[in-house]
């Protein structure tokens, strides 16, 4: 009899949790905005965007941001996400126009582990950058490279932990705020864990290319598939005068020395040795460039699939080699194909200023290079109220005039595939309504450098049943609470087998 009823009380556990594991499908949410085969495997090394914009507390600078490690999920213990000791972060700016840079900030960081000989990631509350409780932490070295040489700025920089929950980091945002270096010069740095500020219905871009509410998308209604995921941030902000080709600061948009060109590259070494004993591999030799980006969405929804690893390897002075597809991207076809949209005819000349020479009389150089940069126009101040749309509404201190945090880049750049700045013909609905239906980040940005929104937290995060708030949007309550009766039905359903069989055998 004992042992029945222990098999019929397991039995009804059980169909409580097939039931729960039937339900959490309802409540999961899983995509990707990795743009290339190779890079997907390593994401510690890969570039998931890039910004650059006038401050806008601080007019007289430009704030450059790349972050890396696509979705961080916040509570992922005890091995929480870091920068890669053994890779090369870099920020490069091209001042003349020639595709070359002239300008590099590059980022090298040292992981310390203070005790082995615990599993944890801390031992306790982490309330200062120089706490004994934080076992895992690191540091980093940041170096100007230019005509003149090698400059070091800074050594041994302080990143801030992990926002592990509030037992561990209970004011997470002043060790965030004590992470901010201040390298002199009016120059100021940052890196560390960060919420992903880039907001994007990427899980239904990549199911063929669907618009949750229809066309033309301009409705709400999409899912932020970044929302509740982290990424890791490297900000620097500098005077504008030490970006420029001549030294200075130009007032007028026409300077010739106004516009500068920006992207972000990973590199590693050539060679990773692994000892078969459990060390660390061994890393040595020249390094590798392994991921590039400046502009958004370029690789991922221009370049096709057998280019995109020799995009992330190769130099902005060779983007000729891309040109076919920018002239003739897949993307407008596609939008013609799924949704009947009138896309102008190939060649696209339209997309070549958008995204290989910049736009005339805004961000494109004399004598320029075409390439694919992110380029800013450093005399053209920052908006009052900054339009999410940018230059397509009217904003010319908006992308693809550098790229602000709140900047909508996909509905930006799905309505310039879609012939927006052809000409009439094109500025017409739907073209000029086109979007995924998402038009914010999830979490506010901050106000000050470097300005990138405070990181989720692992403790409430809202990918777990338990967290705040589910990828569907419907409150974490009212699951808990369908859980509950899932569970207690499965155990009611034992309880009722484990009487039948009492009954039965006491008639027996």
């Amino acid at each position: 009899m004992r042992k029945f009823a222990a098999i019929a009380a397991l039995a009804g556990v059980g169909v409580a949790l097939v039931l729960i594991s039937m339900m959490s499908s309802l409540f999961g949410d899983a995509s990707s905005h990795r743009e290339a085969p190779f890079i997907s495997t390593d994401p510690s090394a890969d570039t998931t965007d890039v910004y650059v914009f006038i401050s806008p507390d601080k007019p007289d600078t430009v704030t450059l941001i790349g972050n890396w490690i696509p979705f961080e999920e916040p509570g992922g213990g005890p091995n929480f996400f870091k920068f890669d000791d053994n890779v090369l972060y870099a920020l490069r700016i091209d001042n003349d126009g020639d595709a070359t840079e002239d300008i590099t900030y590059e980022f090298r960081f040292t992981t310390q582990r203070q005790n082995p000989n615990t599993f944890l990631y801390n031992t306790g509350p982490i309330d200062s950058l120089d706490s004994p409780n934080w076992n895992v932490r690191q540091a980093y070295n940041v170096t100007r490279v230019d005509d003149g040489g090698s400059n070091p700025l800074g050594e041994n920089l302080a990143t801030p932990p992990v926002n592990i929950g509030p037992a561990s980091t209970p004011n997470y945002e002043a060790l965030a705020a004590a992470a901010v270096h201040d390298l002199g010069n009016g120059v100021t740095v940052f890196a560390g864990q960060r919420d992903d500020p880039f907001f994007a219905d990427v899980a239904a871009i990549f199911d063929l290319l669907t618009i949750r509410p229809g066309v033309p998308g301009n409705a709400g209604g999409g899912k932020d598939t970044l929302g509740g995921f982290n990424v890791h941030t490297i900000a620097i902000q500098v005077p504008i005068s030490q970006l420029t080709s001549n030294g200075s600061a130009p007032a007028e948009a026409t300077d010739p020395a106004a516009v500068i060109g920006v992207w972000a590259t990973s590199s590693r070494p050539t060679t990773s040795v692994l000892s078969g004993s459990g060390e660390a591999p061994q890393a040595s030799g020249d390094l590798v460039q392994v991921s590039r980006l400046g502009s958004p969405l370029v690789n991922e929804a221009v370049i096709p699939l057998g280019l995109k690893d020799r995009w992330n390897a190769s130099q902005p002075r060779d983007d000729g080699q891309f040109l076919s597809f920018v002239t003739d991207p897949e993307l407008a076809k596609l939008l013609n194909l799924l949704y009947g949209v009138n896309v102008p005819p190939a060649p696209r000349n339209d997309l070549v200023s958008v995204f290989l020479t910049g736009v005339e009389g805004l961000t494109m150089p004399a004598n320029i290079v075409p390439s694919e940069q992110l380029r800013l126009n450093v005399a053209v101040p920052p908006a009052d109220e900054p339009n999410p749309l940018g230059v397509l509404a009217g904003d010319n201190a908006g992308f693809p005039n550098g790229r602000r945090l709140v900047d909508d880049v996909y509905d930006i750049e799905v309505r310039a595939v879609a012939g927006v700045l052809v000409g009439d013909e094109f500025n017409v609905a739907p073209n000029n309504q086109l979007g995924d239906g998402v038009d914010a980040n999830d979490l506010p940005f901050l106000e000050a450098f470097p300005y990138v929104g405070t990181p989720h937290e692992g403790f409430e995060n809202i990918h777990g049943a338990g967290g705040a708030e589910n990828s569907s949007g419907e409150d974490d309550d009212d699951n808990m609470g369908l859980i509950v009766v899932i569970v207690v039905l499965g155990v009611l359903l034992g309880v009722a087998v484990i009487g039948g069989a009492f009954f039965a055998m006491r008639r027996a």
